[in-house]
């Protein structure tokens, strides 16, 4: 189904932004999967393989921001803003542009090894990416879900400081391990095009927690 026809289903809706917002996460969710399966290999054939996957979901996804910007006008949800709206849509953009410069980063450099704490930072964007698509899942009743989504936020919040310890950890450990620069240098960069995606999935929670305070008013 094109974008434009995926908004037509949806045009004699008051939340016919859901939608967007739900083929959005399916895409975080498919491409932060395939960054996980390329912190798994050490087959560059498959580096690449899951990168132009990743690069797929992200180019659909700049179609359905853009596609969304040009529908917004038409939001009739009676508390929130339309501003909101955009900005939750654009910060789950951005995270979805962080998991595929996350992706690129391993072909990239060639490291030549996958250290655990890599692995561990693609779970945690890989576990984000799962809380956003149940918050946009939950968006349609904000009133009677307040609860669950106040939940999934936190989730990410949570793995957002643990992704936080994890770099920090990492960092110290190939300064204190990797004796050849050039290795460590690969190895750092790598790390934090990671933990920019945790950055980013937290924006998109924080943004979701500003609605349904508002919401609560």
């Amino acid at each position: 189904m094109g974008v434009s026809d995926f908004f037509r289903r949806f045009t004699t809706k008051n939340h016919h932004y859901l939608p967007v917002f739900a083929q959005q996460a399916t895409y975080l969710l498919h491409a932060s999967s395939a960054l996980c399966e390329m912190t798994e290999t050490m087959d560059p054939a498959m580096w690449r393989k899951k990168e132009k996957e990743i690069k797929a979901c992200e180019v659909q996804g700049d179609a359905l921001l853009t596609e969304l910007n040009e529908q917004l006008y038409e939001v009739l949800a009676r508390k929130i803003k339309r501003s909101d709206i955009q900005s939750v849509a654009m910060n789950i953009d951005d995270f979805l542009d962080n998991i595929n410069d996350s992706a690129k980063s391993i072909p990239l450099y060639m490291p030549k090894r996958i250290d655990p704490q890599i692995v561990d930072l693609a779970q945690y964007i890989n576990s984000a990416a799962d809380s956003i698509k149940k918050l946009m899942q939950l968006f349609g009743d904000l009133k009677k879900n307040y609860a669950k989504i106040a939940v999934q936020c936190e989730r990410i919040t949570e793995l957002e400081h643990a992704a936080d310890d994890t770099f920090a950890e990492y960092i110290g450990y190939i300064f204190t391990h990797e004796t050849d620069p050039i290795e460590l240098m690969k190895y750092k960069n790598i790390a934090e095009a990671f933990e920019a995606a945790t950055d980013a999935a937290k924006r998109v929670s924080d943004g979701v927690r500003k609605i349904i305070m508002r919401y609560q008013d």
